[in-house]
C-alpha cells in the first residue's frame, strides 16, 4: 500500500531495521537504527515485528503526506512533530488520513526519531537487512518526491491504541558518564593518559556521523603507537588517533582499524550515544565486564516488560 509521499526529506532520513549481522568478516558493518531501543518500541506500539523497517530521521525537516489511511507511531528524539495544524502524538500509535501532513519542525531533545508504520516499510532486503548503509551504497538517504510503501498487515492485529507509559520512555537528556570497558589496547597509553581519558570532559566535534564521533578535549598521552597492526573493530570501540583525542566508533563503523583502542563502550550505552550530536559533552566511566553484562541484562528485562505491556 502506498503510505507516504516525501514533501521534504529533512537533514537526513533513511530506512533502517536492526541491522545486517554476521558480515563484518566481509567488511560490511552492522548498521541499523542508531537508537535500537526507540526503534523497537516504535514497532511494538503497532504490534509489528521488532525488526520491521522504519524511518530514522535526523534533527528536523522531514515532511510526509499520507497517501492512504495509515496507522503509525513516532519514538525516539523529540523533533517537534506536527500533524496538520496540531502537535502529533509521540510514543503512541495514531492514524493519519489520506492527505494529512506530518512534519518535524525543530529539534527539542535527542537527535534521531523513528517513524514506524503498521506492517513496516516495504523496501528490498540486501544481505538480509533493509537498513541503509550510505558509505557502502546499500540504499541511500530518502529524497523529495519519493513514495514510501508499507508492507501487508493483519487489520485486526492492532485494534487498540497502544501508548508507552511515561516511566518507560528513555531519558534523552541524561548527564551521566558513558560507561566503558577498558582495552583491548589500553597498554598503549600511559597511566597519565588513562587518567586523562577517565577524568576529562570531551565534546563531540562537527566531524561526526553514523560511522563515528570525533571528539575535542584534552589529549590522551600515548606510551607507544598510536598505530597498531589493523585488527577488528568491535561496536562502540574508542580509538585514539595521533592527536590524542578519542574517536567513538558507531553502527556504520569500518570493520578494521589501525589505531589503538583505549576502551569499548558498554553495549547498554549505544542507544543513548545514537541520540547525541555535535556540541554535546561526554565523560567516560570505567566498569568491568560483569557490570556491563548486568546492565545489559537489566536493559533486556526492561524491554521485555515493555513488550508485555504492549502485547
Amino acid at each position: 500500500m502506498k503510505a507516504f509521499k516525501i514533501l521534504s526529506a529533512g537533514v537526513q532520513t533513511t530506512i533502517q531495521d536492526l541491522g545486517r549481522h554476521g558480515l563484518m568478516k566481509y567488511g560490511i558493518p552492522i548498521s541499523g537504527a542508531m537508537d535500537q531501543r526507540s526503534f523497537v518500541i516504535a514497532n511494538l506500539l503497532l504490534r509489528n515485528l521488532d525488526n520491521a523497517a522504519a524511518l530514522e530521521t535526523t534533527f528536523q525537516g522531514l515532511k510526509l503526506q499520507a497517501l492512504n489511511k495509515v496507522t503509525m507511531s513516532i519514538a525516539g528524539a523529540d523533533l517537534d512533530p506536527w500533524l496538520n495544524d496540531r502537535p502529533a502524538p509521540q510514543w503512541t500509535a495514531f492514524t493519519m488520513e489520506e492527505g494529512d501532513v506530518l512534519q518535524f519542525k525543530k529539534r527539542k531533545k535527542g537527535l534521531r526519531a523513528y517513524v514506524a508504520v503498521q506492517g513496516g516499510f516495504d523496501v528490498p532486503e540486501v544481505l538480509g537487512s533493509r537498513s541503509t548503509y550510505i558509505r557502502g551504497r546499500i540504499g541511500a538517504p530518502l529524497g523529495v518526491g519519493e513514495t514510501l510503501i508499507s508492507r501487508p498487515f493483519d487489520p485486526e492485529a492492532a485494534e487498540d491504541v497502544l501508548t508507552l507509559p511515561r516511566e518507560y520512555r528513555p531519558h534523552l537528556d541524561r548527564a551521566d558518564p558513558i560507561r566503558v570497558l577498558m582495552g583491548p589496547q589500553d597498554d598503549y597509553f600511559t597511566p597519565r593518559g588513562i587518567d586523562t581519558f577517565l577524568n576529562s570532559t570531551y565534546r563531540i566535534s562537527p566531524q561526526c556521523d553514523r560511522q563515528a564521533f570525533r571528539t575535542e578535549g584534552p589529549a590522551i598521552e600515548i606510551a607507544k603507537g598510536p598505530d597498531i597492526i589493523s585488527d577488528p573493530i568491535p561496536l562502540g570501540a574508542v580509538q585514539v588517533t595521533g592527536d590524542g583525542r578519542p574517536v567513538i566508533l558507531l553502527r556504520d563503523a569500518q570493520a578494521t582499524g589501525g589505531y589503538a583502542k583505549i576502551a569499548i563502550v558498554a553495549r547498554v550505552e549505544m542507544d543513548f550515544l545514537g541520540q547525541m550530536m555535535p556540541g554535546d559533552t561526554i565523560r567516560f566511566q570505567r566498569i568491568d565486564r560483569q557490570k556491563a553484562l548486568d546492565l545489559l541484562y537489566e536493559e533486556t528485562q526492561r524491554l521485555n516488560r515493555i513488550k508485555d505491556l504492549l502485547t
